[in-house]
């Protein structure tokens, strides 16, 4: 069955040996590698899983980018028919921002934009995420972002569904957008934004499939099938462990194919046009 990892980064060294990862590190027991992992690692970790497209990110706090879009770019043509770029810009200087963000999608070929509010410390109700939401709606792209509490030691509150990306969706009713990490320990909070709003997502990264909360598994197997998209986080959760166990949530035929990949095909427009 088709796979689509809706949530991963080709990581940079920069990226990877940051030190607000250091807790993740030692939780999962893993080393960080000492050079740059090339794109056919990231591919062959990929094939493993039976994972044929995936969705890399930039990244870019206030230090500047730990993966530029122009790196994200060039994994991509590294590999154009399995990676789909998705954008990050500067949050703090809204002009250049759209700027940034309108490049990276009509001259790079990128597909989303992800914000993550913990590297800024700002919820995405802010008033410096709007000019971007604004920017998304018109290039037909979808926006993603972090829901739930932070692994990094960083402040959990701007993960919380509920005001924050509650006012977002209420305010940008044509924006399509993504919420991942599955919310915990919110998820009901995120359930009920994918419920109320047509073009709320939730997507699973950073959680293997044995870590599913109870909630979200009955909402998969239910009127929540459309609305779960799967992600793995990697490189800190490779796709074959994100997906062992799957069998256990027992989704039908129909969920299961929607969760692993229709959900994200429709959202990110992946087989051509605007997205959902």
């Amino acid at each position: 069955m088709s796979v689509v990892d809706a949530w991963m980064q080709h990581p940079t060294q920069r990226f990877l040996r940051h030190d607000m990862f250091e807790p993740l590190w030692r939780w999962t027991g893993q080393v960080p590698p000492d050079e740059e992992v090339p794109v056919s690692r990231t591919m062959e970790l990929m094939d493993e899983a039976g994972v044929e497209r995936g969705l890399i990110s930039a990244w870019h706090d206030a230090t500047g980018p730990l993966i530029s879009n122009d790196e994200v770019a060039s994994f991509v043509r590294a590999a154009p028919d399995r990676l789909v770029g998705v954008a990050s810009v500067d949050l703090r200087d809204p002009v250049a921002a759209v700027r940034e963000l309108r490049r990276a999608v009509s001259e790079l070929g990128f597909r989303a934009l992800r914000i993550i509010p913990w590297l800024w410390g700002l919820p995405p109700n802010h008033r410096l995420y709007y000019p971007l939401y604004a920017e998304c709606v018109e290039l037909g792209i979808p926006f993603l972002t972090q829901v739930g509490h932070t692994g990094p030691m960083r402040t959990s509150e701007t993960g919380r569904p509920i005001p924050y990306l509650d006012d977002v969706a209420l305010e940008f009713p044509d924006l399509t957008i993504v919420g991942g990490h599955i919310g915990y320990p919110w998820t009901q909070e995120m359930i009920a934004l994918a419920t109320k709003y047509p073009n709320v997502h939730i997507d699973t990264s950073a959680y293997t499939v044995r870590r599913y909360p109870p909630e979200l598994v009955h909402y998969m197997r239910g009127h929540g099938r459309t609305k779960v998209l799967f992600g793995t986080n990697y490189p800190m959760i490779t796709p074959q462990k994100a997906l062992q166990g799957l069998a256990e949530l027992k989704l039908d035929d129909e969920a299961t194919g929607l969760f692993l990949a229709g959900n994200a095909t429709r959202v990110f427009a992946l087989s051509g046009g605007r997205a959902a």
